[in-house]
C-alpha cells in the first residue's frame, strides 16, 4: 500500500525587532491556510519563526533577552496557531527560542499534532558562533551566548502524520544540517522525514576570509540533498529570507527526496509556501541497497568520531634510507 504524505515548507520573510509575536503568528496562519488549500498535510517552519534573529544583538545582561524566549506552549500569543491547526486538521513544526522553568535556554523546534499536542521536541545540538561580543564582526551571531547546546539528542518518533499512518519523524535546526553526523544518527534510526528550520546570512559575517553568496546556497542545499540521499529520507529545509532589520537572510528553502533531488524549491525572499507530494516507499531503496546499515557499516572502524573533537594531524611518514 502506497504511503504518501503531502508536505508544505512555509518559508518567511523577514520578521523586523520591532514586530511582535502577533505578527508573525498571523502571518504563520496565512502561509497554513495556504498550505492546506494546496493539499498538505503538515506545514514546516523555518528557525526562531516567532522573532528576528536576535542572536546578532548584543546584550551584556542576559535576563534583557528573556522577552525573545517562549516559557510555555502554547502560549497567550501562539494559541491562534494550534487553534488554526486543529481547525485544518493540519500538524506542524514550529522553531523557537525556549526558556525552560529551571533557567535554561535552548534553540528548539517543536512538532504539533493536529490535536495540538506537542509529539516531539529537539534542542539544536549544533550551535555556531560565540558567546561573547567580536569586534572583529560586522555583524554579531551569539548563539552561544543565548543558548545551551541541545540536552535531548536526535530523537526520531513513529507519528501518525495525514493520510500515510505512522511516519518515522526527526528534526534538526540550522547549522546542524551542514554535520554529517545529525543525518547519521536519524538514519539509524529509520528516519523517513527530517524537518529543519534555519535563519542563515547571505555573508559569512566572520570577516575572515571571501564567501561567495552563490555558495552559501549551493552548501546549504548540498549538505540537505547529501543528507537525504546518504540516510534514504526526505527532507524539509525552510528558511527566515529577506533584508531583517537590515541583515540579509537568503532564503531558498527546499523539499528533497531520498535521492537526494530537490523536488519544490522557494523562489522569493518573502513569506511562501512551496508543496511536495512525497511517497515514503522511496525511502526502502536506498534503506535496504546502498545504505543497508546493517549489511554494510563498520562501526569499528568509526570510534575516532565519538572519541575526539578537533582535527588532529596525521602522524608524519618518512623515508627509510
Amino acid at each position: 500500500m502506497s504511503r504518501r504524505l503531502v508536505v508544505a515548507a512555509a518559508q518567511m520573510g523577514p520578521i523586523q525587532k520591532a514586530e511582535g509575536r502577533d505578527v508573525a503568528v498571523d502571518r504563520m496562519i496565512r502561509l497554513m491556510e495556504t498550505a492546506h488549500r494546496r493539499g498538505a498535510e503538515v506545514v514546516v517552519y523555518p528557525e526562531l519563526a516567532l522573532t528576528t534573529f536576535f542572536p546578532r544583538w548584543y546584550h551584556e545582561n542576559l535576563a534583557e533577552a528573556d522577552h525573545w524566549y517562549e516559557h510555555a506552549l502554547p502560549s497567550n500569543e501562539t494559541a491562534p496557531l494550534f487553534d488554526a491547526a486543529r481547525r485544518l486538521g493540519m500538524a506542524f513544526h514550529l522553531g523557537y527560542a525556549e526558556k525552560t522553568a529551571d533557567g535554561h535556554r535552548y534553540n528548539t523546534a517543536v512538532f504539533v499534532h493536529p490535536s495540538g499536542e506537542i509529539v516531539l521536541k529537539y534542542r539544536k545540538v549544533h550551535l555556531p558562533g560565540h558567546a561573547e561580543f567580536d569586534p572583529i564582526r560586522k555583524v554579531q551571531h551569539l548563539e552561544k551566548r543565548y543558548f545551551e547546546p541541545g540536552d535531548l539528542g536526535f530523537p526520531v518518533v513513529r507519528a501518525p502524520v495525514g493520510s500515510a499512518g505512522p511516519v518515522n519523524i526527526g528534526m534538526m535546526i540550522c547549522n546542524d544540517r551542514r554535520w554529517p553526523e545529525s543525518w547519521r544518527v536519524l538514519g539509524l534510526q529509520q528516519v523517513e522525514l527530517v524537518m529543519l528550520g534555519y535563519n542563515t546570512p547571505s555573508l559569512n559575517m566572520e570577516n575572515r576570509g571571501f564567501e561567495a553568496h552563490h555558495l552559501r546556497v549551493a552548501h546549504s542545499h548540498l549538505s540537505i540533498q547529501a543528507g537525504c540521499y546518504q540516510n534514504a529520507c526526505f527532507g524539509v529545509g525552510v528558511a527566515k529570507a529577506g533584508d531583517e532589520d537590515g541583515h540579509e537572510l537568503f532564503g531558498h528553502s527546499i523539499i528533497v527526496n531520498p535521492q537526494g533531488e530537490i523536488m519544490a524549491m522557494a523562489t522569493s525572499w518573502g513569506d511562501e509556501v512551496i508543496v511536495a507530494d512525497c511517497d515514503l516507499g522511496m525511502c526502502e531503496l536506498g534503506r535496504n541497497t546502498i545504505f543497508n546499515f546493517a549489511r554494510h557499516r563498520r562501526p569499528e572502524h568509526y570510534g575516532r568520531i565519538t572519541s575526539q573533537t578537533g582535527s588532529e594531524a596525521p602522524t608524519a611518514w618518512t623515508p627509510k634510507g
